[in-house]
């Protein structure tokens, strides 16, 4: 029969929509990976979490699309007020139950701007966070401020539709560098950098490899596939696994930015 494709099954929301936020929110509470993986280090999410580390000291920072707040509460250990800022309404609920008193949570899209005063902010970071914002953080950050990004490479996992044809879809061209340069060009930025940081990721069993492709689905899609597909995605990857687990690229843009 093959593998099948999850996004044509009944229940499929597409990944990162502001529905497929709202259903993983109910469904986990969090946004938090629920496959086994391990990564090589540097990363793109090390180097980024090292840099927003010394750009936050006694600072107030803005978190963009902050999601349960995980991130924002460990870096209110070191910035003098933190704002979290993000879209879905469980996710905030979820961050404000373990509150700091140097943070706040405020729910918001970018689709209709900040509700902050103009040069509120020393600096701001997005980890993983919607793109929309760069023009707007031009407005929040004083100037002479930085931002720091971090968003998913367009390589991010290449192997994963060459190695399981139809389970995972091919990524043409590369858009989502593209649409960050694009929201970085409608700003007007002292400086820009973009980096591409690449690593190895590997995921540590055939079920790994289902729950990375229904991350955020509904339990019967991953159910589904689980009983049609497991044998045939076992079989995969015990031909293509090293001792450490299955290599992926990881591939990350780290962006720099100065207000």
């Amino acid at each position: 029969m093959g593998l099948i494709n999850p996004s044509t099954l009944s229940g499929w929301l597409r990944p990162h929509s502001i529905e497929w936020y709202e259903q993983l929110s109910k469904l986990q509470g969090k946004y938090a990976y629920t496959w086994n993986t391990s990564y090589v280090d540097p990363n793109g999410e090390s180097i980024f979490d090292k840099e927003v580390a010394r750009m936050i000291v006694n600072k107030k920072v803005l978190d963009v699309g902050c999601g349960h707040g995980e991130y924002t509460i460990q870096c209110s250990l070191l910035a003098e007020e933190i704002v979290g800022f993000d879209v879905t309404d469980d996710f905030i609920i979820m961050a404000e139950k373990n509150n700091q008193p140097n943070v706040t949570f405020v729910k918001g899209s970018t689709k209709y701007g900040f509700p902050f005063e103009k040069d509120e902010f020393d600096c701001a970071y997005i980890r993983k966070g919607p793109t929309s914002s760069y023009p707007l953080l031009e407005q929040v950050v004083k100037k002479g401020g930085n931002i720091l990004g971090l968003h998913p490479g367009d390589d991010l996992g290449k192997e994963l539709p060459i190695l399981f044809p139809n389970l995972f879809e091919d990524s043409n061209g590369s858009p989502i560098l593209d649409a960050v340069r694009r929201k970085l060009d409608l700003s007007r930025f002292k400086s820009i950098d973009i980096e591409s940081v690449n690593s190895t990721e590997y995921l540590q069993s055939p079920l790994d490899v289902l729950k990375l492709r229904c991350f955020g689905q509904p339990p019967q899609i991953y159910d589904f596939l689980k009983e049609q597909n497991l044998v045939d995605i076992s079989r995969i990857f015990e031909r293509n696994a090293t001792k450490q687990g299955l290599p992926l690229t990881f591939l990350h843009y780290l962006v720099r930015v100065t207000v």
